[in-house]
């Protein structure tokens, strides 16, 4: 019998979870107890929870192509190894599906959705006034990088991943910088990874090149702790999580005990509380009247800031998601992890969507392309 997560060698569910070498029985029981593998933040709710009030409406029927295929709704869940599905639209659940075992209670594994909110907390600070600018220079808020291959990259680089600095994302490669961050991850060591972050060299002009780093999201999680003094998991809870009505706290994976969070990675939360924080975002980031996000922050950072080769375009740690028109005039956008977790947002349409699911590899197992799904819920409900 397979020991319980909790019981586990981090390293080795680790290693077999990034090199996709889970059966599926294990997978699902590490995504949703994955908070227990290292210390964490609790990011606590508020004292109240807001019910999501649900739409009278049936959910309409969906049929839709994609690779190929005609496809459906029972598709999309079935063959993309659904394991959570809710769709908000104007506020209220249009749909909510929950499998295996798992119900509104159950917490999940962020894997990079993770990287829009740590980008969101950068917005907070600056509409705070602990970040000045986009344009500030990253050694304004973090000067241990002087003189390393961030030294002259701005705030607004770093959340483009456009620094110029060298990084390979390979999960499959255990030789890659994202596998040596996860294995410095494991040492529980603090300032290992900021130490390592500084210590890669420049490749490209800042601003130039747009390269997917895990990495970067590590450092914009440094520049909010340094700006702000406060951890990533207390300001998202003081700013945003115990404001919105969450139903549950969520927990946030740390380098070390009482170190810096893992700001790539490593949340844990609730279906629905990932959809109040996406409905946040739709709403243009006002809470109870109160901006917490600057004025045109979500269209910018969702927006395409830089053309991302083979991917499509990136904005500040979110993706612009093209129409099924093939354009962008929609506004809409997704934070996305591996093995299929997502949040799309469409404040034009007020519709937001979070997927969570166990494909069998980090990229490139979904058998319906998540995107021809989305459009098709947006147009399903007008």
């Amino acid at each position: 019998m397979t020991e319980p997560i909790e019981e586990a060698d981090p390293a080795e569910l680790l290693h077999a979870t990034y090199a996709g070498h889970l059966l599926p029985g294990r997978q699902l029981e590490a995504f949703r107890r994955f908070e227990h593998l290292f210390p964490t933040r609790m990011v606590r709710r508020g004292m109240a929870a807001r019910p999501l009030p649900r739409r009278d409406a049936p959910f309409p029927e969906l049929s839709f192509r994609s690779n190929g295929k005609s496809c459906d709704l029972y598709d999309y869940v079935s063959r993309n190894r659904g394991i959570g599905l809710l769709i908000l639209k104007d506020g209220a659940i249009a749909f909510e599906n929950h499998e295996l075992g798992h119900d509104e209670r159950t917490r999940w594994m962020s894997m990079s959705m993770a990287k829009s909110i740590t980008a969101t907390l950068v917005g907070v600070a600056i509409n705070d006034g602990f970040i000045a600018s986009l344009d500030d220079p990253l050694t304004r808020y973090l000067p241990e990088l002087a003189g390393s291959g961030y030294d002259g990259v701005s705030v607004r680089q770093l959340l483009m991943m456009a620094s110029g600095v060298r990084w390979s994302e390979d999960y499959l490669d255990p030789a890659s910088d994202r596998r040596r961050m996860l294995d410095l991850q494991l040492t529980q060591q603090p300032g290992a990874i900021m130490d390592f972050m500084a210590s890669l060299p420049r490749v490209a002009e800042p601003g130039t090149v747009w390269n997917y780093s895990t990495g970067e999201t590590h450092v914009a999680g440094a520049l909010v702790r340094a700006a702000t003094g406060r951890p990533l998991a207390d300001y998202l809870s003081e700013r945003i999580w115990s404001r919105l009505g969450m139903d549950q706290d969520a927990f946030w994976w740390l380098e070390s005990p009482g170190g810096l969070e893992v700001a790539g990675s490593g949340l844990s939360a609730t279906l629905r509380d990932y959809g109040r924080f996406g409905l946040f975002i739709a709403g243009g980031g006002v809470i109870d009247g109160e901006r917490v996000l600057p004025e045109g922050w979500v269209a910018e950072s969702g927006g395409c800031a830089i053309p991302a080769p083979g991917r499509g375009h990136y904005g500040l740690m979110w993706w612009p998601i093209a129409g099924s028109d093939g354009g962008y005039d929609d506004g809409a956008f997704r934070a996305g992890g591996i093995f299929g977790q997502y949040i799309y947002v469409n404040p034009k349409r007020q519709v937001v969507i979070v997927v969570w699911s166990t494909r069998s590899k980090p990229l490139g197992a979904d058998a319906i392309e998540d995107n021809d799904f989305f459009n098709a819920v947006v147009e399903a409900l007008g």
